[in-house]
């Protein structure tokens, strides 16, 4: 986590090489990213993005894009685990509900939705959530959670975040400013610090969860 510019978003891009490192290296199970051919390597790796993004079809092709020859029980499996079988049954048309290039037809969060089952059926070793709650509204974005939770369950996961209440439960921390990492651990250990982490959780969020702790 960090402020907008910190570098968050150009570490990931790293890891995906989309840009190429000029120092250093990034390793995935102890292999350097470099030796692997960026189709393979992006093909482990799942990715829910600020900006939603959806192609002209049935609801049921978007949520089993990138998985040619699912079967209809496994789509039912990502839209469920996800919270989209509860509004998709609300459609007239159900699953068989056809979006055009924007989804103008379903809402913001629904869309969010959407994009999280589709990134669920890919079944990705890596996972990466880059401000995947920012275009939501407060209730939508429980529910988001819920399905990033679940998407999240025996991968791992870097999930990039301004609403610390997003990354508050993971393992690890990142904060980053000016493109460096200046601190690391625990959301409980960070507070103590009372360093960078503590500082945004102050001004951000220590009304709203206070009695969470």
């Amino acid at each position: 986590m960090g402020r907008t510019g910190a570098g968050k978003t150009t570490l990931v891009n790293l890891m995906m090489r989309f840009y190429e490192l000029d120092a250093g290296r990034i390793t995935l199970d102890g292999v350097d990213v470099t030796s692997v051919p960026r189709r393979e390597l992006r093909s482990r790796m799942g990715m829910v993005l600020q900006d939603t993004w959806l192609f002209g079809g049935t609801i049921r092709d978007n949520i089993a894009y990138g998985r040619p020859g699912v079967t209809e029980s496994e789509i039912l499996e990502a839209a469920r685990a996800t919270y989209v079988d509860r509004f998709v049954r609300s459609l007239p048309d159900g699953y068989d509900t056809v979006l055009d290039d924007e989804g103008a037809n379903v809402s913001a969060g629904e869309k969010q939705l959407l994009t999280i089952a589709r990134a669920f059926m890919a079944r990705p070793s890596v996972l990466i959530l880059d401000e995947a709650t920012s275009s939501v509204d407060t209730r939508t974005e429980v529910l988001v959670q819920k399905a990033m939770s679940a998407l999240r369950s025996d991968r791992t996961s870097f999930v990039i975040a301004h609403r610390l209440s997003t990354i508050r439960d993971a393992d690890l921390i990142l904060v980053m400013e000016a493109g460096q990492i200046v601190e690391q651990g625990t959301h409980a250990t960070l507070l103590a610090a009372g360093g960078a982490y503590a500082r945004l959780y102050e001004a951000q969020c220590a009304a709203p969860v206070a009695e969470d702790l």
